[in-house]
């Protein structure tokens, strides 16, 4: 075999071997023979019927494919659907409907936001004012995109805001001087506002549907409520502390190259001076895009607009942009498609193990192991088990399958519920290692900064450090403003 033979994508011995990882994966767990039911506390079984396998199987085969990108990863997703159909582990139109889920509309939408954002002139306009305030130096603007995209989180869902953050990021960086190479600089800006989209996340019901989905579903299992400012009050500084952490982990794991952009003031001055007054389209699109953004924040305030589902108010401003000409038919072709085909396949996994009981086994099986724990030891379990579940599923079926099970164990143990709703709360709202955790992921890697391995690689550090958090208010900070860790007695 020729030098010139071993370099051509046919040759890729590497790519090769986890393609072959990933069918072995697969076809090991659906092929082989029943596995011992899940009991749970109570003495109720589960069982894993050869569907739930298969939905494993799956789960196993896609997260090789995607953190090793074998294939584009839109691809991995059509793999996906195609074999819960072909194998019968869900029904054709069950497993191919998950691809057009509201959850993904809503991506689009939001994509479609930054794609107005960008086309009309916006997005750079937000990028010099930001630079004018922040400065030079790439610390101060590590710190100053990451601030205002936490803050953007508290208003508005996570999806919109890395959607309209994301193009703001592209203008900075393009001040960079090193064209669109991927630098350390680069990875930090745009995984670090993935990261940073999470965090702010969790500190209102407004930044992501997780939160009302959660608290509803507790308020049905113990008949207790947790107010909007209840959460507020707990999340606000555990939010803020990963936000400031994770900017001393990004100066720490990818430190800038240039320390300061010599210039760069007084370049995003005149850059800015250049643009003159608002456009006609910047006005509309501001206007169109802040009037979604509102009505969809009052539906946490207003029962009248709770009833509309939050991705038919976003998708108006969609079809807006076409009624006032703001975008056009080649517009179209700018949509990351390889992005929304990823998180149809990503909705499409999460609802397969959910449908066929794997992910309720799985859940069983992991918690009954700490039944016998210590509280505290019994709570981190339940944090890491989210965690680990929200990178490949929506993060409100990872709360969904594990609190039910906490919950029975957790009175035994003497661990009061709200800690364990707080604590999942909290790692479900960031899913650093997989880009199908999180639509503000899948948007950062659209900047091609960085690799799907590179993503998981930092992720890593990044999710232990936010476990470590998470024990340090569990145990300390928590109780100390008054929430119950533990019941009485």
């Amino acid at each position: 075999m020729t030098a010139e033979a071993a370099t051509k994508p046919g040759f890729n011995f590497k790519r090769l071997f986890f393609m072959l990882l990933g069918i072995s994966l697969f076809a090991v767990v659906y092929y082989c023979p029943a596995w011992p039911d899940a009991v749970d506390p109570g003495g109720q079984h589960f069982v894993l019927s050869k569907e739930a396998k298969g939905a494993i199987g799956v789960f196993l085969l896609a997260g090789t494919w995607w953190v090793f990108e074998v294939v584009p990863i839109g691809v991995t997703s059509l793999a996906i659907g195609i074999l819960q159909a072909m194998f019968f582990i869900r029904p054709p139109k069950v497993a191919f409907k998950d691809f057009m889920d509201p959850s993904v509309l809503f991506i689009f939408a939001s994509i479609m936001i930054g794609l107005v954002f960008t086309k009309t002139g916006l997005t750079k306009r937000l990028a010099y004012k930001m630079l004018m305030i922040v400065g030079e130096k790439t610390s101060r603007i590590y710190l100053g995109v990451f601030v205002v995209t936490a803050l953007l989180t508290h208003i508005m869902a996570h999806t919109a805001v890395a959607a309209t953050v994301y193009p703001l990021l592209l203008a900075i960086y393009s001040l960079y001087g090193e064209g669109d190479k991927p630098t350390k600089f680069g990875k930090g800006l745009f995984i670090g506002m993935a990261f940073i989209a999470g965090a702010g996340s969790i500190v209102t019901l407004l930044g992501a549907a997780r939160g009302a989905v959660a608290i509803g579903f507790y308020n049905q299992i113990l008949g207790k409520d947790i107010t909007f400012f209840e959460l507020t009050y707990y999340m606000a500084p555990i939010g803020w502390a990963m936000v400031f952490l994770l900017w001393g982990f990004f100066m720490v794991f990818l430190k800038p190259e240039k320390d300061v952009i010599p210039g760069l003031r007084e370049k995003a001055r005149e850059l800015n001076k250049q643009m003159g007054p608002l456009s006609r389209d910047e006005k509309l699109a501001a206007v169109l895009v802040g009037a979604v953004i509102l009505i969809m924040s009052l539906r946490s305030f207003i029962p009248e607009l709770k009833a509309i589902d939050k991705t038919s108010i976003i998708l108006v401003s969609s079809v807006s942009f076409f009624l006032f000409n703001i975008l056009d038919i080649n517009d179209l072709e700018d949509i990351p498609w390889n992005i929304i085909l990823l998180f149809a396949g990503a909705m499409s996994i999460g609802f397969c193990l959910w449908d066929t009981g794997a992910a309720k086994w799985m859940a069983v099986n992991w918690l009954v192991l700490f039944q016998d724990s210590s509280g505290f030891v019994f709570i981190m379990s339940i944090a890491f088990f989210v965690l680990m579940m929200t990178n490949f599923i929506m993060n409100v079926a990872a709360i969904a399958i594990s609190l039910p099970v906490a919950l029975v164990i957790a009175p035994y143990l003497g661990v009061a519920p709200e800690v364990i709703l707080f604590a999942a709360l909290v790692v479900a709202g960031m899913p650093f290692l997989l880009l199908v955790g999180a639509a503000p992921n899948a948007i950062a890697y659209d900047s091609k900064q960085f690799t799907t391995g590179e993503f998981f690689m930092y992720g890593i550090p990044a999710s232990i450090m936010l476990l470590v958090v998470v024990a340090i208010f569990v145990k300390i900070i928590w109780p100390l403003m008054g929430m119950p860790v533990m019941l009485p007695g």
